[in-house]
């Protein structure tokens, strides 16, 4: 390979990586400020606003996760208020909770929120119907819908899920069977196990 091309090749990487670094930056600010929850979504709106093809330069979740909590720090003073507080409703939802044996995940787990936030729930129910019957006890009105949770042998489970508001605090709480939430799925940031927190280990994050 000659010089000119070292160079031309070398000038190309470096372009990428700069677009890399352009969506990573967007996509963070549109889940900051326009309240964009889902990582692709984000990617592809940032994308679209920098006039930058979907299929090149795409950065990893967890680049976008990681820009996000850089974006509140700096722009967000109160950020990290904001996120005790949440937690802080999280935990008195689980404690209303508690006999589904409730697991915090998601935003408000990792402090990346978005502009408007979801407090996200893994129960345990031997039936959906079950956790539909306390909401009604409760008065809380709900709607129901599915989502596709993914696991690491490949596998995609449709998973009820509750959603509610409570003040201006939106829940979104995802029922699986007793047997079923022993088993981690994998988190849509980084592909790895998904990390759960249990009443305890909240309690520990609202103390720290």
């Amino acid at each position: 390979m000659g010089r000119h091309t070292r160079a031309a090749t070398s000038r190309g990487r470096s372009a990428e990586a700069a677009a890399r670094q352009k969506i990573v930056i967007e996509a963070a600010r549109i889940m900051a400020e326009d309240g964009v929850r889902d990582f692709q979504s984000a990617k592809r709106k940032a994308a679209h606003r920098l006039n930058l093809p979907e299929d090149k330069n795409w950065p990893g979740n967890a680049e976008i996760e990681a820009a996000l909590k850089r974006h509140l720090e700096l722009f967000q003073k109160d950020s990290q208020t904001l996120v005790r507080q949440l937690r802080a409703n999280a935990l008195e939802a689980m404690a209303l909770l508690r006999d589904f044996s409730p697991k915090l995940v998601g935003e408000v787990l990792s402090g990346a929120i978005t502009r408007f936030p979801e407090i996200q729930l893994h129960l345990a129910a031997p039936a959906p119907e079950d956790l539909g019957l306390f909401l009604d006890s409760h008065g809380i009105p709900y709607v129901m819908e599915e989502r596709r949770l993914r696991y690491n042998d490949a596998r995609t489970v449709l998973v009820p899920v509750f959603r509610f508001v409570a003040g201006e605090l939106a829940f979104a709480l995802y029922v699986l069977s007793p047997e079923a939430i022993r088993e981690l799925p994998v988190s849509p940031v980084d592909g790895r196990p998904m990390h759960r927190a249990g009443m305890r280990e909240v309690e520990e994050l609202l103390g720290s």
